[in-house]
């Protein structure tokens, strides 16, 4: 990843990011609250050789031997023969946990640490540590015959400190450190959680997943679905959207441009119905006459957004109990001409691909000048796939954020399958902060991301346009 995928990663994720410091931030602070307090109390001693240079053996001189020595008494504080008489002396246990002992690089000097919850005891037990420290230090170097002196002598010079306050927890360091691992582990898991992401977050997934430049780019609208009519303002964005769309499938195949077509996606809820309704809405809008067609025979959604009854339509004519002129339905001033599904059948695939939706898609063909079709989903059932036999082809609708890689291949295979012409994707649900969407944003997509520019820029995809259930 690039740093400006890194900068669009944390931007898109910021509130998993959040929520991991902030989580981090609270487990922190429950840690310092639940941690009893600790003081600490310091004492020290001084290591020296006494008597002449032959009583060390002629080896070392006197300070040489000290600050070698010196290393080895540190290790004596936590010995039985320190603790134990402390412990009897003070009448409480006096554990070696409690207790540490280090001496500075290149001297004699030890210094005791004794940390307990009571600042009282710490300073006591600092105290008789360092004194027996100093006793055992004396014996051991004591030689074993009659009337022998040690050569070395161990000396409290500075007995035990009053603690200025608890050494531990330390809240605001706790919570210094809190903030930074939250942060590290938040942008971690994002930057995993985005490598994992297999759903199409650029444009050059969908061309290099369909071969083709994608024909329309639909920009995210938070009040897409309580008003998915979009196309009726024409000065709204997403209206501009559909009238480019409109204007790129004229140059889809300029020898045989389409006018009866089917308008899919993978799977529901990517919006699929209503680009069909708003690309319906912006051919009537040129003056042609268009018929919009609800063919999702199992989840038929038109006639709830344009406020029709589909209680009768495409199944009755298919089953011959109408005839199409009776289930054709003017809609918005006569402005187009909607058929809606009909009741649902128990057998939708087998009605969409019979010799009476062959006819019936000729007789619209030469009574209209566009029909667009809305087709079921194309992964779960076969239904649109059969129509795109019928009709000039599929525009497959995918939506950013949400289709994955997969499902994009999936799709195109079964289209390949039953030879039917894929004029192009459609890319939905675009958040107005992407690459590329600089001038009014309509604008930017408008003319630089129409058909056959080559739609290579990155973008990204925030939670909110994700969070949108538009079908």
């Amino acid at each position: 990843m690039e740093l400006q995928e890194y900068l669009r990663t944390l931007r898109k994720r910021w509130k998993t990011i959040s929520l991991v410091l902030f989580l981090t931030v609270l487990i922190s602070g429950a840690v310092t609250i639940a941690t009893p307090k600790a003081y600490v109390s310091n004492a020290q001693l001084f290591v020296a050789t006494s008597g002449s240079s032959s009583d060390i053996g002629n080896v070392l001189t006197g300070a040489q031997f000290s600050s070698q020595r010196v290393k080895t008494y540190t290790q004596l504080v936590k010995m039985p023969q320190v603790l134990a008489p402390v412990s009897a002396a003070l009448g409480y246990e006096v554990t070696k946990e409690e207790v540490t002992a280090t001496s500075p690089l290149d001297t004699v000097l030890i210094n005791i640490a004794v940390s307990n919850h009571d600042p009282a005891r710490a300073i006591a037990i600092a105290d008789a540590v360092s004194i027996q420290l100093a006793k055992v230090i004396q014996e051991l170097e004591t030689p074993l015959s009659v009337g022998g002196s040690s050569p070395v002598k161990a000396t409290v010079v500075q007995q035990a400190s009053t603690p200025d306050g608890p050494s531990s927890p330390r809240p605001v360091s706790n919570v210094i450190l809190g903030i930074l691992l939250g942060a590290l582990l938040g942008v971690g898991i994002a930057i995993l959680l985005e490598t994992l992401d297999n759903t199409v977050k650029a444009f050059d997934d969908v061309v290099k997943a369909t071969g083709i430049n994608p024909i329309g780019i639909i920009g995210f609208d938070p009040g897409a679905k309580s008003s998915p009519i979009a196309a009726l303002n024409q000065r709204s964005v997403r209206s501009e959207a559909f009238r480019t769309l409109r204007t790129n499938l004229q140059f889809v195949d300029v020898d045989k441009p389409p006018h009866v077509f089917v308008i899919s996606s993978a799977l529901p809820d990517e919006g699929k119905s209503t680009t069909c309704l708003n690309l319906a809405i912006a051919f009537a809008q040129s003056g042609a006459k268009v018929c919009l067609v609800d063919a999702d025979l199992r989840k038929p959604s038109l006639a709830g957004y344009l406020g029709i009854d589909g209680g009768l339509g495409l199944t009755n004519i298919l089953a011959g109990q109408v005839k199409l002129e009776d289930a054709l339905v003017l809609w918005n001033r006569e402005l187009m001409t909607v058929l809606p599904s009909g009741p649902t059948p128990p057998n939708p695939s087998e009605l969409l691909g019979s010799k009476q939706m062959s006819a019936l898609l000729e007789q619209l063909r030469k009574e209209f000048d566009y029909v667009i079709i809305d087709g079921a989903p194309l992964l779960p059932v076969t239904d649109s796939a059969i129509l795109g036999r019928l009709t000039d082809g599929i525009i497959f609708v995918v939506r950013f954020g949400k289709t994955t890689h997969e499902q994009i291949q999936r799709t195109i295979e079964s289209l390949a399958i039953v030879e039917a012409h894929l004029l192009g994707p459609v890319v939905n649900f675009v958040p107005s902060g992407s690459a590329g969407y600089g001038y009014g944003y309509g604008y930017g997509y408008g003319y630089g991301y129409g058909y056959g520019y080559g739609l290579q820029d990155s973008v990204d995809i925030s939670d909110k346009a994700v969070s949108g259930n538009t079908e």
